[in-house]
């Protein structure tokens, strides 16, 4: 049986360094290339555009994001391909993102 963890407490969150400050992550999978990550932007984030050699999909949970000036809330999805410029990113007032990332097959 898997490690339960709950999304949404306060257990298991750490900096994200190479994001904007204030940026918190909680890694839900790390595995052979593919990973699974809780984001919990901070308010005044922002992103620079930038692409992956992975496939990455966005899960908005809660708050809200805007990318290319159109606004993902919650409730959202959007997937890029490998390659893929996205971004930039910004959320004024924060958000909680489900990201993951899968390897090239």
């Amino acid at each position: 049986m898997r490690n339960l963890l709950n999304l949404y407490d306060d257990l298991n969150w750490e900096n994200a360094e190479e994001y904007f400050s204030g940026t918190k992550r909680k890694v839900l999978r790390d595995e052979n290339g593919a990973r699974t990550v809780l984001l919990k932007l901070p308010k005044g984030f922002y992103m620079a555009p930038h692409s992956h050699i992975t496939t990455e999909q966005h899960f908005v949970l809660k708050g809200e994001y805007i990318s290319n000036g159109k606004k993902y809330s919650a409730g959202s999805y959007q997937i890029f391909s490998p390659g893929d410029e996205h971004g930039p990113f910004d959320s004024k007032n924060g958000a909680l993102i489900l990201v993951v990332w899968d390897p090239r097959t």
